[in-house]
């Protein structure tokens, strides 16, 4: 375990030292919280709430702010290929499961506390919590979220070496898994063939079990949000870990 933890310190104090990462990961989801959220607030109405477009996006908005930063955080693999610092740990007597749970906790912790900030910024502009057990059940998906995309980003860069090629394929990945999760929408709405593709979507359930737990209403049931992504986190860790075993640096 002191590996997992050595890798997990070092991804924490990268982040926390990395100022323009943090505030630079705030740009996206503060411009679809603001521009978004408030031009279209008087103007959508949404089932059982009104018009409260700012209120509803906002749990969509936190598991925007953790799946950018968990799903990029598999850079960091590629980065150490190019920098040798991989190869110097691979051939440390430590497995290769280890090494990448390690990077996946570390991941998954920085994509939480990424949302975490967003989720804090959202209470002065008109996030009303619940309760504090709905903090809790948010806090618990937002890690699930942080899990899993991580998981994905790790499997995808443990088959590249290029950073940019990297960059761009993430791109073209995230804005569908963001676009069809109904953080910005509310899936009932869906026709029924948009609302079946929805519901493949993995984070479609993340956001449905922080919107349960800040707003305590969601269109599924939280158990079945977290027994779904839960078992899709549980899949994408052992895609992770078994296309890490086989990296050549």
């Amino acid at each position: 375990m002191d590996i997992v933890y050595a890798i997990w310190l070092r991804n924490i104090k990268r982040y926390l030292r990395s100022k323009s990462r943090i505030i630079g990961s705030l740009g996206m989801p503060l411009f679809f919280l603001l521009i978004l959220g408030f031009g279209l607030n008087s103007v959508v109405d949404i089932p059982g709430m009104g018009h409260n477009y700012v209120g509803f996006i906002i749990p969509g908005i936190v598991a925007m702010s953790v799946l950018f930063t968990s799903i990029f955080s598999g850079i960091q693999i590629i980065w150490d290929k190019q920098f040798g610092f991989l190869k110097e740990t691979l051939v440390a007597p430590v497995s290769r499961l280890e090494i990448m749970i390690g990077q996946t906790l570390g991941g998954a912790t920085t994509a939480f506390i990424q949302g975490l900030i967003i989720l804090v910024l959202s209470l002065f502009i008109g996030a009303n919590i619940t309760n504090l057990a709905g903090f809790l059940i948010a806090f618990l998906f937002m890690l699930l979220i942080g899990l899993c995309f991580t998981a994905l980003g790790i499997a995808i860069a443990s088959k590249m070496d290029d950073m940019h090629g990297f960059q761009l394929i993430m791109n073209f990945v995230i804005f569908p898994i963001f676009g069809l999760s109904g953080a910005i929408f509310p899936i009932d709405s869906l026709p029924s063939w948009l609302k079946t593709v929805t519901l493949l979507d993995p984070l479609t359930y993340g956001v449905e079990g922080i919107r349960y737990g800040l707003l305590g209403t969601s269109h599924i049931s939280p158990l079945i949000s977290g027994l779904v992504l839960g078992s899709i986190t549980l899949v994408m860790i052992i895609l992770g870990a078994y296309l890490f075993r086989k990296v050549k640096v």
